[in-house]
């Protein structure tokens, strides 16, 4: 049995799967659209897309845009494909890239670290001052039903806009977190317990405005069965992103990735990010230096994220990924999800998608058969 199909407005994608937008440079055009040639809904992270510019010290609001308007016109070379872009409300840059994505025709724009209140403003004005139709759909990242209700209330009522679909990310996910350290690991928090709720805020919506508002769960999901759990929850599609970063196509370089093989369940590890988040991350000699209190306030060149205290900050979070993507782990650190010590060997994309499959098809049946003797 095949997958089911994600559908958000006018966009479907064979499998129900969006790969996780993960910054800084894990995720861009290569993995996105190996993802999106498999059928899922590929995404490019915008956190510090610029990193590799010559000028992103000087100009790094020009090189980051002009990062994003390459590697959607690199994926874009590379697939046919549903290619989406992860743009954090907490960059400083956030509204000039949502506007950039819109105009180069990303399919979809996800939005998390905080509340994407404004985004629709964004595409009614590139329609209007572009006299072009913009397509983009539009895609809040939350923590709660609470806050999926709240964005649709604003959408609504300011621009008469309703989200096209939610991702709800649980406290398994990997990198930054929306939620406070001790809902981390308390039950009531759990993705089982957010989906449902989210999924009934969701219908209330598509009720008052009668067009559908898919659910996409997320954070800590693993294997073809968990997918089954969560679609049998209410979710129409979920959202992986540690799978992924052990994958040939990702972007980052290959000791990041064997960081991720090599991850045991005892070096996964919660930190307190310069970016006012907890985040989850592989635990190494940097992450203990800042603990002691060893790294000292640094000099900020990137202003890339507003809730950043650079006066207080030990160190650049940004230049901690920009090391770690390119393997250079004892300068920086590997963000990961709660799973990464089941990861044990990099496969293609085709490869792990196939197993997705494979593993979705064998819970069906298993369920069936259970089923069947039961009915005896």
């Amino acid at each position: 049995m095949a997958f089911p199909s994600l559908s958000i407005g006018d966009l479907t994608a064979k499998m129900p799967i969006v790969q996780g937008g993960m910054g800084v440079g894990i995720s861009l055009s290569g993995l996105a659209s190996a993802v999106a040639n498999q059928g899922g809904i590929g995404v490019i992270a915008g956190a510090m897309i610029g990193m590799k510019e010559p000028d992103v010290a000087k100009n790094p609001i020009e090189a980051n845009l002009r990062a994003l308007r390459q590697e959607l016109s690199k994926a874009r070379e590379k697939t046919q494909g549903i290619i989406g872009v992860n743009i954090m409300v907490a960059l400083t840059t956030f509204s000039q890239m949502v506007r950039t994505a819109i105009e180069n025709r990303a399919d979809i724009i996800f939005s998390g670290a905080g509340l994407p209140l404004e985004m629709p403003k964004h595409l009614l004005q590139a329609c209007e001052e572009k006299k072009e139709e913009f397509k983009t759909k539009l895609v809040p990242i939350v923590s709660s039903a609470r806050a999926a209700t709240l964005i649709a209330r604003k959408w609504l009522s300011r621009f008469d806009y309703l989200p096209d679909a939610f991702v709800v990310e649980g406290p398994k996910a990997g990198g930054h977190l929306g939620f406070k350290r001790e809902e981390i690991d308390d039950p009531n928090f759990a993705l089982e317990v957010l989906v449902p709720q989210v999924v009934e805020a969701a219908k209330r919506l598509e009720d008052q405005k009668g067009r559908a508002v898919p659910v996409i769960a997320a954070g800590g999901i693993y294997t073809g069965a968990d997918i089954k759990k969560f679609l049998d929850l209410g979710a129409a599609g979920v959202q992986m992103g540690t799978r992924f970063v052990a994958t040939r196509e990702c972007d980052a370089d290959e000791r990041f990735k064997q960081s991720y093989i090599a991850a045991r369940e005892e070096d996964i590890t919660i930190i307190k990010s310069p970016v006012g988040m907890p985040g989850r991350a592989l635990q190494n000699d940097f992450i203990e230096s800042a603990r002691q209190g060893n790294k000292k306030p640094f000099k900020c060149v990137f202003h890339c994220v507003h809730t950043c205290d650079q006066e207080k900050t030990p160190y650049c979070i940004a230049q901690a990924l920009i090391s770690a993507m390119k393997g250079n782990l004892e300068r920086g650190f590997a963000f990961c999800g709660a799973n990464v010590a089941r990861v044990n060997s990099i496969v293609s994309v085709k490869e792990l998608m196939d197993s997705l499959q494979q593993e979705f098809d064998q819970t069906i049946s298993k369920g069936r058969q259970t089923l069947q003797g039961l009915l005896k």
